[in-house]
C-alpha cells in the first residue's frame, strides 16, 4: 500500500517536473521569436536609412551645383537709360547694351568686348570717345598732373604746381602763391577765364598764356 502511494507520488512529481520543462521551452521560444522579429525591424530601418543617405547627399550635390537662371549687371557711362539690369546668366554684353537702351553717339564702344558673357555684380562701363583719347581705364580717367600737360605744352592750373605754374610767362612767386590760394578757396577753377580773378592777374598776362593753361 505504501510503495503504491510513493508510486502515484513520483507520478505526480514527474507529470509536473514535465510541465514546467515544456512551458519553459515554449517561453524561450516566444522570446526568441520576439528577439529576431525585433531584430528584423531594427535592421530594416538601418538599412532604409542607410539607403536614403545617399540619395539625400546626391540631391544636396546637385542644388548647390546649380547654375542661377539670371544675374544682375550695372550698365553706366555712354549709354542712354544707366542702370542695374537683370538679364539671362548666359547673356552677352551686347545684351546688357540693348538693355540699357543702346549707346549714345558719342561713345567709344569698341573699348569693350561685347561677345562676353555677363557675370553677377559686374560693372559695364561705356567711355566716350573723349575718355578713351585721354587714356580712359575700366570706367576711371587716369590721374593727370601738371606736369602731364606741360609735356603737351599747357598747364592744369587746378592742379600744377608752384613751380609748374612759375614756368608760365609773366607768373612769378607771387602771382603762382596767388592762383594756389584762389583755387584752394574757390574749390578750382571753372574755366580758364576764371584766372583773371586772381589779384595780380590782369588780361594783359592772361592773353600771354591762355594758350598754355588748361583746367
Amino acid at each position: 500500500m505504501k510503495d503504491r502511494r510513493n508510486m502515484g507520488i513520483c507520478r505526480f512529481l514527474y507529470v509536473i517536473f514535465t510541465a514546467v520543462v515544456l512551458t519553459a521551452g515554449c517561453t524561450k521560444e516566444k522570446a526568441d521569436d520576439f528577439t529576431e522579429l525585433e531584430l528584423g525591424i531594427s535592421g530594416d530601418k538601418g538599412t532604409e536609412a542607410t539607403q536614403e543617405a545617399p540619395d539625400k547627399t546626391k540631391g544636396d550635390a546637385v542644388k548647390q551645383g546649380e547654375k542661377p537662371s539670371s544675374v544682375f549687371v550695372y550698365v553706366c557711362g555712354a549709354v542712354h537709360t544707366p542702370g542695374v539690369y537683370e538679364l539671362d546668366s548666359d547673356s552677352r554684353v551686347y545684351e546688357a547694351l540693348a538693355k540699357a537702351g543702346g549707346v549714345t553717339e558719342d561713345a567709344a564702344d569698341e573699348a569693350l568686348n561685347q561677345a562676353r558673357v555677363v557675370t553677377d555684380g559686374e560693372r559695364i562701363y561705356i567711355p566716350t570717345a573723349k575718355e578713351l583719347e585721354k587714356g580712359f581705364v575700366d570706367g576711371s580717367m587716369p590721374e593727370v598732373t601738371g606736369a602731364d600737360y606741360e609735356k603737351e605744352g599747357k598747364i592744369n592750373i587746378n592742379t600744377a604746381s608752384k613751380e609748374e605754374l612759375k614756368s608760365l610767362p609773366g607768373i612769378g612767386d607771387a602771382k603762382a602763391d596767388s592762383i594756389i590760394s584762389y583755387r584752394e578757396s574757390n574749390g578750382g577753377f571753372q574755366s580758364v577765364e576764371d584766372l583773371m580773378q586772381v589779384e595780380g592777374i590782369k588780361e594783359g598776362v592772361y592773353n600771354k598764356i591762355k594758350d598754355k593753361i588748361i583746367i
